[in-house]
C-alpha cells in the first residue's frame, strides 16, 4: 500500500517523502498533505480512536475542503474525520480501495497545501 500512495504523491511537484512518527508522510514545503501508517492492537491510540478500529489496518491521512470536506466526512467507511486539524479527513486502506480514488484525493491534498505556482503545474480535470 505504501508503494501505491508513493506511485501517487512522487508524482507530483517538490514532494518529499520522510519517515513520521509512525508510518510515512508526504510532504510539500513544510505541509504534510499525506501520512499512510499501520494501526495495530490500538496503537497509534489516537489513530485507532479516530478511525474507530484497533487493527489491524492501514490508513492514510489527507486534507480536503469545501463541499468534499463535507461529503467525506459524512461518507462513513472507509472514511472518517480526526480532530487534529479542521480539513483532515483519514481513510481506512484494504482490498477493496480504490486507488485511483485515492491518486486523486492526495492530488486534491497535496492541492491545498502547496503554493500556487506548484498547483498550476499540475493537469487536473475539471479543476480551475
Amino acid at each position: 500500500m505504501v508503494a501505491k500512495i508513493r506511485a501517487a504523491c512522487s508524482a507530483l511537484p517538490d514532494v518529499i517523502e520522510e519517515r513520521a512518527w509512525v508510518g510515512t508522510r508526504w510532504k510539500v514545503r513544510s505541509h504534510t498533505f499525506a501520512h499512510v501508517l499501520a494501526v495495530d492492537g490500538g496503537w497509534p491510540q489516537a489513530y485507532a480512536k479516530a478511525a474507530g478500529n484497533d487493527g489491524p489496518i492501514s490508513l492514510v491521512t489527507f486534507r480536503s475542503q469545501g463541499i468534499e470536506l463535507d461529503v467525506l466526512g459524512r461518507a462513513g467507511h472507509p472514511f472518517f474525520r480526526p480532530v487534529w486539524f479542521p480539513n483532515i479527513v483519514g481513510m481506512i486502506l484494504d482490498e477493496n480501495s480504490d486507488w485511483d480514488e485515492v491518486a486523486e484525493l492526495l492530488t486534491e491534498s497535496y492541492c491545498v497545501l502547496a503554493p500556487r505556482k506548484l498547483v498550476d503545474l499540475l493537469e487536473r480535470p475539471g479543476a480551475q
